[in-house]
C-alpha cells in the first residue's frame, strides 16, 4: 500500500502507480498508464498523461504538462513512452511529449536536469544528465542533448539537431546545426564562437585541458588546407585525449544535421580564449 499523500481534489487514475512518499498536490490529474517515482513533490495542477514515468525525488511545478501525444502528423496513436529520471526540477508550463512509432517511441529526460518556466521537450529527444533548459527553450523533435548542457532562455532548437555534451547555446537563438561537445554557440542563427571554458572548468577539466581543446578548436576550424583534411588531422592527433576524444566522437558519428561552424574564418577572439 502507498504511503502517497494525494490531495482530496487531485484525480489520480486507479491504474496510476504513485510511488513512496509522494506527493501529489491540488487539482493533479494522473492518467492510468503514469508510474510516480518515490519522493516525489507534485505541487499543484499538474496534468501528466500518457505512458509517463517520473524518476524518484523529481519536483514537478504548477501548470506542467507531461506526457502528451506528439505533435507530428505522422503518430497515429501507438502507445508510446516519456521517461523521465530522478532528482530533476521541472517549473511552471514545461511541456513534454511522448515518442512516435516511427522515432524510436520514447522521449526521455536524464537525471538531475532542471527545465524552467515555459520550456518544452518534443517528441523523440533524448535530453542527457544535468541538462539546464532557461525559460522557453524548446526542442524540435527528435533532438539529442548531451550531459551538462546549458541552453539559454528562448533557445529554438531544429529537429533531429545533436548538440554535445558540455555545450552552451546564449539565449534568444535558434540552433538549426549540429554543436560539438563543450562548444559555445551564440547569435540569432546560432553559430560557434569558441569553448565553453565555464562548463569545462565545472566538470573537473584542468588548466592544459582547456588549452589542448583550444588548440583543437583552432586546428579544425581554423587551420590550412580544406575541412576534411582538418578533421583527419584533428582526429588523428586528439582521438585518445579525454575531453577532445568526445568531439572527435562526435564529428564521426552520423548526422542529420550539417555540423555548425564559426561565424568566419577569421581567429577566435581573445577574450574568449581566457581560462
Amino acid at each position: 500500500m502507498t504511503t502517497a499523500r494525494i490531495d482530496p481534489t487531485a484525480r489520480v487514475h486507479p491504474g496510476a502507480v504513485i510511488g513512496h512518499d509522494a506527493s501529489i498536490g491540488p487539482y493533479c490529474v494522473i492518467g492510468s498508464n503514469v508510474v510516480i517515482g518515490d519522493g516525489c513533490r507534485l505541487e499543484a495542477q499538474v496534468h501528466i498523461a500518457g505512458h509517463t514515468t517520473v524518476g524518484p525525488r523529481t519536483r514537478i511545478a504548477p501548470f506542467t504538462s507531461l506526457g502528451g501525444p506528439p505533435q507530428s502528423t505522422h503518430y497515429r496513436g501507438g502507445a508510446t513512452t516519456l521517461v523521465i529520471g530522478a532528482d530533476c526540477d521541472i517549473r511552471e508550463h514545461v511541456t513534454m511529449n511522448t515518442g512516435t512509432e516511427d522515432g524510436g517511441g520514447t522521449t526521455t529526460i536524464g537525471d538531475r536536469c532542471m527545465l524552467m518556466v515555459g520550456s518544452h521537450v518534443g517528441h523523440d529527444c533524448h535530453v542527457g544528465n544535468d541538462v539546464t533548459f532557461a525559460n522557453s527553450t524548446a526542442l524540435g523533435g527528435h533532438v539529442s542533448v548531451g550531459d551538462f548542457t546549458v541552453l539559454g532562455g528562448h533557445v529554438a532548437v531544429l529537429q533531429f539537431v545533436q548538440i554535445g555534451e558540455g555545450a552552451m547555446v546564449s539565449g534568444v537563438t535558434g540552433v538549426a546545426a549540429d554543436i560539438i561537445p563543450f562548444g559555445l554557440a551564440i547569435g540569432q542563427r546560432a553559430f560557434l564562437h569558441g569553448i565553453n571554458v565555464v562548463g569545462m572548468k565545472r566538470r573537473g577539466g584542468s588548466r592544459d585541458d582547456i588549452k589542448d581543446v583550444w588548440r583543437a578548436y583552432r586546428l579544425l576550424f581554423y587551420g590550412g588546407a580544406t575541412f576534411d583534411e582538418r578533421r583527419s588531422a584533428f582526429e588523428r592527433e586528439f582521438g585518445g585525449h579525454p575531453f577532445v576524444g568526445k568531439i572527435v566522437d562526435f564529428i564521426r558519428s552520423s548526422r542529420k544535421r550539417p555540423l555548425m561552424m564559426p561565424e568566419s574564418s577569421g581567429q577566435p577572439a581573445e577574450a574568449a580564449e581566457a581560462v
